[in-house]
């Protein structure tokens, strides 16, 4: 798996104490990305999931697992296999999507791991980051366009519901 970075102890990635793995690599390139690092498709490093599972379960005061990025998606198998774990012990997964959750639903039917990462999700963060709708003010998100979505609800009913 191809990590721009992990992060012990984030408590502003998501609810209760995080941790947070910046998957390598994304195409959106949006202006004023907070992580321009993690775009380049051929950088950061080398992990194996058992080794960032490992590292997450080091720390036992640990609420849950952030998937960031770079797109978490363009890794979704990998993605999912560290949801899944962190979900095995007891812990939540918010997963960021530069996407929309829509588009997502599209790819569930014909891309397996799509599906399995949504499935071990509980929160997304859809919506690329938008400079003009920069915001200091919405828990999780950089951008008023960006919405918190309820997957396992919206999965069920087939309809997106958002988050409080």
């Amino acid at each position: 798996m191809q990590i721009a970075a992990l992060l012990q102890d984030s408590i502003v990635d998501g609810p209760g104490l995080r941790f947070v793995v910046f998957t390598q690599g994304c195409s959106f390139g949006c202006d004023g990305c907070h992580n321009p690092g993690a775009a380049d498709l051929d950088g950061g490093i080398d992990m194996s999931v058992d080794e960032i599972v490992s590292a997450m379960l080091s720390n036992p005061l640990t609420d849950g697992l952030t998937l960031t990025g770079g797109e978490p998606f363009l890794q979704a198998a990998d993605c999912a296999k560290l949801a899944a774990a962190a979900k095995e012990n007891g812990k939540n997964v918010l997963t960021y999507l530069g996407n929309r959750f829509e588009v997502l639903l599209e790819k569930m039917k014909s891309e397996p791991a799509v599906s399995d990462l949504l499935k071990q999700t509980d929160v997304l963060v859809d919506g690329q980051f938008v400079l003009a709708e920069r915001t200091l003010n919405m828990k999780w998100r950089g951008s008023k366009n960006q919405r918190l979505i309820d997957v396992q609800r919206s999965l069920a009913s087939g309809e997106v519901f958002e988050c409080d």
